[in-house]
């Protein structure tokens, strides 16, 4: 159902990708937007247990794409690095395929909320705030990965 990478020899572990997933801060979410133009956005997420977590408003573009459609993918990529004398960037990038769903419990939004948010601050203090003001406000998804690529790409 899903294509294999065209270069394999470019392709990275299951483990390699994983570790992108749980060390990067942010990725890219497409979805099937409207009149079925694709729609991608950049977010913040949190990868835990298998499963990525983002949050986002109750309303708009995504939320409305979503509960049309729930197949999305989701792109995060690194920093890269660049080798010694060469001026090409190495690019590590990882490819989520996947079903997404609206997380109805609140505790459960909560707890997402608080551990994405420890991934950019440990002031524990604006977390709570935040939390306390905002929460109601707030939808979380689950995304449940189908199929997971990656690779490492150089840019010359």
């Amino acid at each position: 159902m899903f294509r294999e990478l065209a270069r394999k020899k470019q392709a990275l572990s299951q483990e390699e990708c994983i570790d992108i997933l749980k060390r990067e801060p942010r990725g890219v979410l497409s979805v099937l937007g409207d009149d079925g133009y694709p729609y991608g956005m950049p977010m913040n997420f949190l990868y835990d247990n298998g499963k990525i977590y983002f949050h986002s408003g109750k309303k708009g573009h995504k939320v409305d794409a979503i509960s049309r459609e729930n197949k999305v993918s989701f792109c995060v990529f690194d920093d890269g690095y660049r080798n010694e004398g060469e001026w090409a960037l190495n690019i590590s990038s990882v490819i989520v395929f996947g079903k997404i769903r609206v997380i109805e419990d609140v505790d459960q939004t909560v707890d997402i909320c608080r551990r994405l948010s420890l991934k950019f601050t440990d002031d524990l203090d604006y977390i709570e705030k935040e939390i306390a003001s905002f929460a109601k406000a707030t939808l979380c998804f689950e995304l449940t990965p189908e199929h997971i690529t990656g690779k490492l790409v150089n840019e010359a």
